[in-house]
């Protein structure tokens, strides 16, 4: 009797465990959906600057205003770059025990007619149980070039199922930053004139490294988490990487249109609204890190979300032609 009675509590246990551990594995799949707005904004490195980044303890941070950037305003070339994901690390209790995937990352416009991404982040995860989820990631922008403007489509697959689907719009105006959603549900919302929306954000972060300075933050709004989410966000730029250092076995090692752009490690960790990136107590929901070119391109991702580490190789990198202002 007694043994029976064991042998039915270390099945529910083990059952609980199982539980968990799918659980995990699709909060795993949903963080990983989530870093798409985070590429839209630009696609670790930083070293003494990172401990904000990762939630341990840190001094108050406050952003500081950006000087203007030498050689007149930001330049974003059109370009088509492919980066393969692999597993890095994990962390505490985490379930992955492999990640395989592919970014595919299409940007093109220009500073008169607004610019475009067609964006698609294929994941498949592993877990210690053997069982592998896929997710599948595909979203259009497009922003207006005077940074008020957003529109935004996206569906989001896991194992081949639709699981949600995104459409909307969102203006920001003097007093408020109007968003009208049509997609999972007719809705409007009023949202803070401060927020920021992803190609200003990549932009911000060039002017403010070619400023020389090292820290932003403001809230990010780029239509992720069924369009209602607003991020905080903790922007940290390092020291200018000179020409033939930091060499990458990449797409971009050998590209001689990149030789003598600069470019710059940044990190970028995302907070829900509820937590302070200033406060240096709470985690981010998820961070990333690459280098970033004074045009836009980006190499070496690395996406953290916690309790594993996905690093992305730049495996292809295609200019393509830059349509004039009229």
């Amino acid at each position: 009797m007694k043994s029976a009675r064991a042998r039915k509590k270390r099945s529910r246990d083990g059952e609980r465990q199982r539980t968990l551990r799918t659980r995990r594995q699709s909060l795993a799949v949903d963080r990983m959906n989530a870093t798409r707005g985070a590429l839209v904004a630009c696609s670790l490195v930083v070293a003494a600057s990172t401990a904000a980044v990762c939630g341990q303890d840190s001094p108050v941070i406050r952003a500081v205003p950006i000087a203007p950037a030498e050689g007149g305003s930001v330049v974003l070339i059109p370009h088509r770059a492919i980066y393969d994901l692999s597993l890095a690390q994990t962390r505490e209790n985490s379930s992955i025990v492999a990640v395989r995937g592919r970014i595919v990352y299409d940007f093109s416009g220009n500073a008169c007619d607004g610019y475009s991404l067609t964006f698609r982040q294929v994941s498949e995860l592993d877990n210690t149980e053997g069982k592998v989820s896929t997710s599948d990631m595909r979203s259009t922008t497009w922003e207006g070039a005077d940074a008020k403007s957003f529109k935004f489509t996206s569906e989001n697959f896991v194992d081949q199922n639709l699981v949600d689907s995104v459409d909307g719009r969102a203006e920001r105006g003097a007093a408020k930053t109007a968003v009208d959603l049509r997609k999972p549900e007719p809705k409007m919302l009023a949202l803070d004139p401060g927020v920021v929306f992803p190609t200003e954000h990549m932009v911000r972060a060039i002017e403010a490294a070619r400023g020389g300075e090292n820290i932003l933050t403001f809230p990010v709004y780029d239509g992720s988490e069924t369009g209602q989410k607003v991020f905080n966000t903790l922007t940290v730029i390092g020291q200018k990487i000179a020409p033939g250092e930091r060499e990458h076995d990449d797409a971009a090692a050998h590209e001689l249109k990149l030789a003598k752009v600069p470019r710059w490690p940044v990190t970028i960790s995302y907070f829900s609204t509820d937590k302070d990136p200033q406060s240096g107590e709470q985690k981010p929901d998820y961070a990333i890190g690459f280098e970033l070119y004074e045009n836009g391109i980006s190499r070496a991702l690395t996406l953290d979300y916690n309790d594993f580490v996905v690093t992305g190789k730049l495996v292809s990198l295609q200019f393509n032609n830059a349509k004039p202002c009229r």
